[in-house]
């Protein structure tokens, strides 16, 4: 399989690098896939048995707003101190060679590309390093730099003061799109859409690289099958869940940095 992924990317006039969480896994990120994941990168929330799904839900953040912080501040710092993987050097490098270059598309909301140099990552769920006002009193989005949160590492829960609203004083929440959430602002996350769709149409020889995809929250997987569904020119990167629909393009059952190391030497 992995010469026949070989030959699309050599054939390859613009990559479209669709990333899942499994992307992360090799930067050190926690796998959060399942509770048992979940919990064994938090053991705090597996003694009050408390799933990934239930944290992420924006109700915390009026309702216990301690609780919410603690959980997305902890991740904020996480995702800070990341290093990405080579992985990204090797797709970056190998999309900035193309005719008609790179974009990403991405469920991940810990912004590694950001940090690996690509300058066009379309995020749909939006991004922890900005925020929103949770009250809504204004539809702006700003960065997190500078916010800092202290967290009680035995109850994982927040210690105030909490992040706020530059505009009206109250608490802030991350601009990321939660399980059942109606307040997020999508303003951001649009405006990186809008831009990708707008490449797509003069985008020629488009190869498509989804990886760490799962099919739990299909989001990512079903933008890749939409965006090479003309072609069948997708590798799908995936140690779990490898699997095509209707065998269109290319499956490779491995995680991404050992897979894209054998791509794309360099």
């Amino acid at each position: 399989m992995s010469e026949l992924a070989a030959k699309l990317l050599d054939g390859a006039g613009a990559l479209l690098i669709c990333a899942g969480a499994g992307m992360g896994v090799d930067s050190g990120l926690p796998d959060f896939r399942g509770g048992e994941g979940f919990w064994r990168a938090y053991p705090p929330y597996a003694r009050l048995g408390l799933r990934f799904e239930e944290l992420a839900d924006p109700r915390h953040f009026a309702g216990d707003p301690e609780l919410a912080w603690g959980f997305y501040g902890h991740r904020l710092e996480l995702y800070r101190k990341t290093v990405p993987h080579d992985g990204f050097r090797l797709l970056r490098e190998f999309g900035a060679k193309l005719p008609h270059g790179a974009r990403v598309f991405t469920s991940n909301v810990d912004g590694q590309f950001q940090a690996a140099g690509f300058e066009f990552v379309a995020e749909a769920h939006g991004s922890i390093h900005h925020l929103q006002c949770l009250a809504g009193c204004t539809d702006d989005i700003w960065p997190a730099a500078g916010v800092t949160v202290s967290i009680d590492p035995e109850t994982m829960r927040a210690v105030p003061p909490l992040p706020s609203c530059p505009r009206c004083g109250g608490l802030a929440r991350p601009n990321i799109l939660m399980f059942g959430d109606v307040s997020w602002v999508p303003d951001r996350s649009q405006a990186q859409l809008d831009e990708l769709t707008a490449w797509r149409r003069t985008a020629r020889d488009l190869v498509v690289v989804e990886l760490g995809a799962g099919q739990a929250v299909p989001t990512v997987r079903r933008y890749a099958e939409l965006a090479s569904a003309a072609t069948g020119a997708l590798v799908r990167i995936n140690p779990r869940e490898p699997g095509i629909r209707h065998g269109r393009g290319v499956s490779i059952a491995a995680g991404a940095l050992e897979t894209l190391t054998r791509l794309l030497p360099g």
